[in-house]
Formats: structure tokens, sequence, C-alpha cells
């Protein structure tokens, strides 16, 4: 896979968002518990998400033979090696998105 689609793809709002949620919540939890955690998403785009996640090797589902199903959503370990640089990515937001505001109000007020 190119370097500029598999960026594209993981560099998403919503997979950065559901990669650390997932961490933050042990590595493992089901999808109403995941849509609870990520402010914003919707049903539709939780799904399609943790769909594409499982279909890059990030994430394992894992379907329980129960009525009603029970599924649970858990961190591979391609995942696993994907949250240090997004944490980062995180960090560097925290640290720095004071700087960009002001930037972007100077830049507005020209």
């Amino acid at each position: 896979m190119a370097v500029r689609e598999l960026l594209t793809k993981i560099g998403d709002t919503w997979t950065i968002f559901s990669v650390l949620s997932l961490d933050l919540l042990g590595g493992r939890a089901r999808f109403s518990v995941l849509e609870r955690a990520i402010p914003g998403i919707s049903q539709r785009m939780l799904s399609s998400t943790l769909k594409n996640l499982e279909r890059d090797g990030l994430v394992i589902r894992e379907l329980f033979p129960e009525v009603p199903p029970r599924v649970e959503y858990e961190m591979a370990d391609l995942g696993k090696s994907l949250l240090a640089p997004t944490q980062g990515l995180v960090d560097w937001a925290k640290d720095n998105g004071e700087q960009v505001r002001d930037a972007q109000r100077k830049y507005d007020a020209r």
C-alpha cells in the first residue's frame, strides 16, 4: 500500500479517536461502550470506521454466539503499534493548539 494512501486512512479523525478510545478502554470494548467514549461519532460512522480498522488488521472483531449477539472489538498487535505515533500527534495538538489558534486569529484579522 502506498504511504499516502495509508496515511490518509490512519490520519482520519474517527480512526484516531477510535484507536485511542479503544486503548483507553483497556484494549477491548463493545460497540456501545466505544460509541459513548467518542463524542460526536454517529453509529454509522463508528461502524464504518471499525470495519475499516478490522479490514486493515488494526482491530479484531469477536462475535459471541449469544442471544442477543454480543460483539467486542480488540486492538490487534498492528493496531497497538499505531498507538505511540497517534499519541504523539495528540500530545503535539495539546501542546500547540493555542499557537495554532493565535496564528489563525492573526491570519483572519488581515
